[in-house]
């Protein structure tokens, strides 16, 4: 696969899911975020059950033929991602430039961004 930009990952993660339908209808954006919450509520259940990923079972394999890590955190998380991917390119948002900009504030603030957590 390569080490892929956001970007190319959003446009991937968009075709895929155009290509299976997911973008016959308009884009329902509070649909679409709750299911990335719900991704997320699965990746908890995963941590909760201490399910994680091991990849040295699936580096020998073809993709389609063996995916040991559905249910796992790691997965859950992936899944997440990919729907933030998806949303933010269907909507021509430039979600890395969007990362990289609010990763530069985040260094300059202070500890705990003056919260309690």
């Amino acid at each position: 696969m390569g080490n892929l930009t956001l970007k190319e990952l959003g446009r991937r993660a968009f075709e895929t899911a155009k290509a299976k339908g997911f973008h016959d209808e308009p884009i329902d954006i509070p649909r679409a975020l709750m299911l990335t919450v719900s991704e997320l509520a699965e990746a908890l259940e995963a941590d909760r059950k201490n399910k994680r990923a091991d990849l040295s079972a699936f580096f020998d394999k073809e993709p389609c033929e063996i995916f040991p890590f559905r249910e796992k955190f790691e997965d859950e998380l992936a899944d997440a991602t990919i729907r933030l991917l998806d949303l933010s390119t269907a909507l021509g948002i430039n979600l890395e430039m969007h990362v990289l900009l609010k990763m530069q504030y985040n260094e300059g603030r202070g500890y705990k961004h003056g919260k309690r957590y």
